[in-house]
């Protein structure tokens, strides 16, 4: 009988440390990637992890697998917390088998996605993973298939993040794009559904795995990913930073941190952000950075979809969801990009109860036959119907203009927000005063002089924010400096809103 002491029971530990033993480990870092381990040590907070399953070996015995064991499997599960807020967690070990998913690899997860659901606690998988470990064949497949299951039962009840610090490729990609947030590291992660190889067999294509699927590529081009970072260390301290925003579960109410900033600072230097120029831009981060505590803000998706900014900030402490067109590219016009990267943020933000301001400065929708073709009007209504379905505190400034169908969907009065103001020198208006005057004078024969003054006309009649503000479309007309003191106080106002009451129905159907 083998003597199952404290002696044993440590080399068993030990054995389970190594993963695929100090080789392996040496590849790992040859490659400026960290072990599984060495990852959880550095996101969760010290002495804080407790493992689950660290014995679970393979069952699989085809193609010389039963000489191919290692203790857990090739993922380490567990828990733990981040500034003392619990998480749960599973990290792929890339040192064993590759990090490759089979059946009892997939059962670790699916028990930490269970336990998850059932404690209401957010959820972090870092993905290093070969894909699935084609020895156990159809077992490897149905093991991702629980996986997604999963993680469409704990959408918009858990926050679930995804952290790509190695390959991520073919059934595997479609856990982290379920998730919430993805963020990757430069130059040593990488997801796509087929690789290089197949891709250059099926279409002739050479292309690398960086140019396919890399951290650049997914941050900039696709969207897939959200943020990306130079190296594990980084990519896992800004997990750690995005964590301290959002809220545990969607019944926990968003966290709250003390701030010595306070509610009703002054910031005189906001009454001269916007230019006298219509034409001229501005930076809109400037006007965030003044009026979110402290300056401080994480921004998602900073390298897609420029013309819109989604970033988490806090106002008196509390967590708040901020979507901004960018006067800066595109002269913050709405596009198909924008408007799916904005709508996705926004039912992330009402799913889990975190308030919404909207800082708007929109021309329109991009205008063109790409966007046209390529279905502008679908995505654009993605937008559209987000804020409508929304039901957390919108609150909704505008700070130069606001034209036509995008003044509408950009968090509007008439999509249901509860505060809707304005500064005083804005316009709201079908379209631009020079562009309307164009068309309603087009054939009076007008000279200049009584042209601009036409122009000048439809400014003060229909541009003017007073005007939409007799309406009721503002709640009102307010000085720049002021605007923190403002966002403060109709948080404060709206923190007790009842859920409005909508008929009963399964779920919508979203224009996806």
């Amino acid at each position: 009988m083998v003597n199952r002491n404290n002696d044993y029971l440590e080399t068993k530990k030990k054995d389970a440390r190594l993963g695929g033993g100090q080789a392996r480990i040496d590849i790992q870092h040859n490659q400026g990637k960290l072990t599984a381990r060495e990852r959880i040590e550095i996101l969760l907070d010290p002495e804080s992890f407790e493992e689950f399953d660290a014995f679970i070996e393979h069952r699989c015995n085809d193609f010389d697998m039963e000489q191919k064991k290692f203790l857990g499997d090739g993922v380490v599960t567990g828990y733990g917390t981040i500034n003392g807020r619990s998480v749960f967690i599973c990290s792929q070990d890339f040192t064993v088998l590759g990090g490759s998913l089979g059946e009892m690899h997939a059962r670790k997860i699916n028990k930490i996605q269970d336990m998850s659901l059932r404690m209401r606690t957010p959820i972090i998988f870092i993905n290093d993973s070969g894909g699935a470990r084609i020895q156990e064949g159809v077992k490897s497949l149905c093991g991702y298939g629980d996986i997604f299951q999963r993680n469409v039962d704990a959408s918009g009840v858990i926050p679930q993040l995804a952290l790509i610090l190695g390959p991520c490729a073919g059934g595997a990609v479609y856990s982290p794009a379920l998730m919430d947030f993805i963020m990757m590291s430069r130059n040593t992660s990488y997801m796509y559904l087929t690789g290089p190889e197949v891709i250059k067999s099926v279409t002739y294509e050479e292309v690398t795995h960086e140019e396919l699927g890399g951290a650049a590529m997914h941050t900039t081009k696709s969207g897939v990913a959200d943020l990306a970072m130079d190296n594990d260390v980084d990519c896992i301290q800004m997990a750690r930073k995005l964590f301290d925003f959002l809220p545990l579960s969607n019944t926990s109410g968003i966290p709250t941190r003390t701030t010595m900033d306070p509610i009703d600072r002054i910031e005189m230097s906001l009454n001269n952000l916007v230019p006298e120029d219509p034409n001229k831009p501005y930076n809109m981060y400037v006007l965030i950075e003044k009026i979110v505590d402290e300056g401080d803000y994480l921004e998602i998706k900073p390298d897609f979809a420029k013309n819109i900014i989604t970033c988490f900030a806090r106002f008196d402490g509390r967590t708040v969801g901020i979507v901004a067109n960018q006067p800066m590219s595109l002269a913050g016009s709405l596009d198909i990009n924008a408007s799916v990267k904005a709508a996705r943020f926004v039912r992330f933000c009402d799913a889990f109860s975190i308030p919404i301001l909207t800082l708007v400065d929109v021309p329109g929708f991009l205008p063109g036959t790409d966007q046209e073709h390529s279905g502008v009007i679908k995505h654009g209504a993605k937008l559209l119907y987000a804020y409508a379905e929304a039901t957390v505190p919108k609150i909704t400034l505008i700070t130069r203009k606001a034209y036509g169908g995008a003044y509408i969907v950009m968090g509007s009065k008439h999509l249901s927000a509860d505060m809707n103001y304005a500064w005083a020198n804005t316009e709201i208006a079908v379209m631009g005063a020079k562009g309307a005057a164009a068309i309603l004078y087009k054939n009076k024969g007008l000279s200049e002089k009584d042209l601009n003054g036409k122009i000048e006309e439809y400014k003060e009649i229909f541009g003017s924010p007073f005007n939409a503000a007799s309406y009721g479309f503002l709640d009102g007309v307010v000085r720049p400096y002021n605007t923190r003191h403002l966002i403060c106080n109709a948080l404060a106002l709206l923190e007790t809103k009842q859920q409005d009451t909508r008929p009963w129905r399964k779920h919508g159907n979203m224009p996806l």
